[in-house]
Formats: structure tokens, C-alpha cells, sequence
């Protein structure tokens, strides 16, 4: 059950007692402490950090989840440490490879073994030097898939989990072509995510997009929050494409450039119902267009092709933004897909379009925040990650704060569920 802000329903006038008089909305996100903890991420996931063909034996310097780490490859394989050497806290992105496996630090040499992050030489000091074996920077574990590098940090000292177990389903079983962007964008990673899977503004903040121009687009939807498995997606029971508003006058995203929308509900795409469908895409049975799973993967899931946002937390106030469009297709149909992604998709998708949505990720404030019907989005993605990663903790042997394990068991009850069409509608 939630309330008119879509928050987990309390009769408690303690923590959940959020709203002073004369402040209306929530001011603060104490019903999702992990979740508010997160400012940083989540930790115990692998997260995507560039493309392979940028790492090279030039190590190179990233920030993820606020810990600072140094890229470099090395006999085909790519590596992870701490970007600080022990010694005067240079950062090892600033050196390079003296010796086959190693990394060295450009201000007295200190060399640290790639796999392990022993120092395994100190050049200044001669062959005899004492600390060799006995000092180490932290490694990190990497994989690379999608045709980027990843990688895991850690919760504790636990092993990785499978990273195919957090990839998209899809995206492991089946063959496919990709184009993408990675850069860095200011704003939070949650407010990056949250944007994502919002509802309501890509009807109206994407309405100046190019990408959208010949495009109807809903002015409002009646929509349900559904959980399959470690997702969530969004389901569409209402779409409206236009709309009288009492006292101000009548709203539309028709225009007669356009083309005219459909009469019939869909849940494939936003722009209306496709006559051909991408088998692949078809057989996943998507019970909506948009769905998200931990620790930010946000997935749109088109007629012909599927979009996927990977949110890569920085820190408080900056993130990574991953975004792939995958085209089911493979052989000499691959050509065609490059030459529309190149020639036109980059610019006006992962570009202008994408733009929007940094735009508003970078400029947002909350909390506090006055949350409307539309928002079970937002508030279901938060009940869903305060249940997963209170599970996390759990297995990893780290003890939840009894507010914290409040808000779990609060979450698991909550807006994760399948929401009610016509509760929402009220709400």
C-alpha cells in the first residue's frame, strides 16, 4: 500500500513522521536508509567503467562508488588496483609498466605485481629492499562483457558474484549488435536512475527532442508497477494522448506532423503500437516497456531494437553514464544497424535526447520533495533496492541497523508489488 506521495503507509508518528508544519512533502529519504546511504552506490556489484578498447598498458584513472581506481591491461587481460601508491600517495595512474605484469609508481618506483598488488620492487631502493612482499594496494576483481570493462567492488572481502547473474538476461543467451555512449555527467546516480524509469517526463521534457519529432507521445498514462523476477517494470492500463484541464484549457502532444497515435493500450515502446515486433525481443513476454533492477540498470524495451542505461556511481555529486542500444541481429543486417547508429542514432538518441535527461539529472535537489501519483515509479524503485541490498548485507555478514531492517521488512510489502490502477489513479 502507499500513500498520495507514494510512500510505505505508517501510522508511526516516529521516522516516519516527515513532514513539519508549514512543509508539505517528504523531507528526507529516512523510510529507504540504505538507499539514502547511497549517495556513493551500492556496493557488492560490478559496475560497467569504459569501453575495452581503452584500456591499454597506459594505466588509467576512474572514481567508482568513491573508491579510486586505476585501469591498465597487461598480456591481453585488464586490471584493477587502487589508483594511490602506500608510500607518498601518488596515484599509480600517473606511472606505468617497467616490468612485464607490474605497474610502478612514477615518483621512486615503487612496483606492484598486477594480479595480487604486492609490491614486488622498489626501484630506488635497490634488489635488497626490505618492504618487498610485505606491502600491497587493494586489487579489485574485472571482467569485461558488452565490450566494456567491469568492475566489482566489494561489500566486505566476499568473492564476486557471476556477473552474467546481473547482466540482462537477454544479453547472455542471445546474439546481437551495439552501439553506445559512456561519459561522465554531473548529478547524483540516483537521481540519474530515478529519471530513467520516471513516468511522466519523457512526455513532456522530451517533447522538443528530435528523436521525437514525427513521434505521438501520451500526455498521461494510468500505470501499475509489476515485479518478475529481480526487475520491476512499468505497465501501461491507460493512454491518454490529450487532455481538458479545468480552468486552463485543453493539453495535447499531437501535432499534425505527427504520426496519429493509436486508440488500442500497448506496453512495447512509448510511441504507440508496432505491426512487427523483433522475435527476440517478443519472446521475452516484457510485461511493460520499462523495467529496472539493482544496482541501476534501467531497460526500454523497443519493437525493434532494446535501449539499456547502466547508472555508474562517483561520487555524491557525479556519476557515469552507460547508455547501449542492442539490435538483435547478426551477419551482414549488422552493417545496416552501424550505418543508422553512426549516421544518425548516436547523435539524436544518445545524444540530444540523452541530453534532456542529463540536464534535468544535473540541476535536481532532493529531498525533500512533493511526490505525485505518477511518482510509484520512483517509489517502488526505492523499496525495491532497500530490500535487495538489505538481502546483500545479510549474505555478506554485515548487520542491519534496526531502522534499516524496519524499512526492509516495509519494503517488501510495499510498492515493489503490483500497484492497483485504480488505487493509483486516486492516489
Amino acid at each position: 500500500m502507499t500513500t498520495s506521495e507514494g510512500s510505505p503507509a505508517s501510522t508511526s508518528t516516529g521516522r516516519t513522521g516527515r513532514r513539519p508544519a508549514g512543509q508539505p512533502g517528504r523531507q528526507d529519504w529516512s523510510s529507504w536508509p540504505h538507499y539514502d546511504g547511497a549517495a556513493a552506490g551500492f556496493r557488492g556489484y560490478w559496475y560497467p567503467v569504459t569501453w575495452s578498447s581503452h584500456i591499454t598498458g597506459k594505466p588509467l584513472p576512474f572514481t567508482i562508488c568513491g573508491e579510486k581506481i586505476t585501469l591498465i591491461r597487461d598480456g591481453g587481460k585488464a586490471y584493477a588496483l587502487h589508483n594511490r601508491c602506500p608510500h607518498r600517495g601518488v596515484p599509480l595512474s600517473e606511472g606505468n609498466q617497467q616490468f612485464p605484469g607490474t605497474v610502478s609508481c612514477p615518483y621512486h618506483g615503487w612496483t606492484f605485481d598486477l594480479p595480487t598488488g604486492k609490491l614486488c620492487a622498489v626501484i630506488t631502493d635497490g634488489p635488497g629492499c626490505r618492504l618487498t612482499g610485505k606491502v600491497e594496494v587493494k586489487t579489485y576483481a574485472v571482467e569485461e562483457r558488452l565490450g566494456m570493462v567491469w568492475v566489482y567492488i566489494p561489500v566486505a572481502d566476499e568473492d564476486p558474484h557471476p556477473i552474467d547473474e546481473q547482466l540482462p538476461e537477454e544479453l547472455v543467451s542471445h546474439g546481437f549488435v551495439m552501439g553506445g555512449r559512456i561519459e561522465p555527467r554531473g548529478g547524483n546516480w540516483r537521481f540519474a536512475c530515478e529519471n530513467g524509469f520516471d513516468e511522466g517526463h519523457a512526455k513532456y521534457l522530451h517533447r522538443t527532442a528530435l528523436w521525437r519529432l514525427f513521434k505521438p507521445m501520451p500526455t498521461w498514462n494510468i500505470t501499475r508497477i509489476v515485479p518478475r523476477g529481480r526487475w520491476i517494470f512499468r505497465v501501461q492500463d491507460e493512454v491518454h494522448w490529450e487532455a481538458e484541464f479545468p480552468g486552463v484549457g485543453r493539453w495535447s502532444n499531437k501535432r499534425w506532423w505527427k504520426l496519429q497515435p493509436p486508440k488500442e493500450t500497448f506496453n512495447l515502446g512509448n510511441t504507440g503500437k508496432a505491426d512487427k515486433i523483433d522475435p527476440t525481443i517478443e519472446a521475452q513476454e516484457f510485461p511493460g516497456f520499462a523495467s529496472l533492477a539493482m544496482p541501476g540498470v534501467l531497460r526500454i524495451a523497443y519493437p525493434k531494437f532494446i535501449h539499456y542505461e547502466f547508472y555508474v556511481p562517483v561520487d555524491a555529486d557525479n556519476h557515469r553514464y552507460v547508455g547501449v542500444m542492442v539490435n538483435f541481429t547478426e551477419g551482414w543486417e549488422t552493417l545496416r544497424f552501424y550505418a543508422k547508429y553512426l549516421g544518425a542514432i548516436r547523435w539524436l538518441f544518445h545524444g540530444q535526447f540523452s541530453g534532456q535527461d542529463a540536464w534535468m539529472v544535473d540541476v535536481t535537489d532532493a529531498p525533500p520533495e512533493k511526490l505525485y501519483r505518477p511518482d510509484i515509479s520512483l517509489t517502488a524503485w526505492r523499496n525495491l533496492s532497500e530490500e535487495e541490498y538489505a538481502k546483500k548485507l545479510a549474505a555478506a555478514g554485515a548487520p542491519l541497523t534496526p531502522s534499516a531492517a524496519s524499512a526492509a521488512s516495509a519494503a517488501s510489502t510495499g510498492s515493489t508489488g503490483s500497484a492497483n490502477a485504480g488505487n493509483a489513479k486516486k492516489g
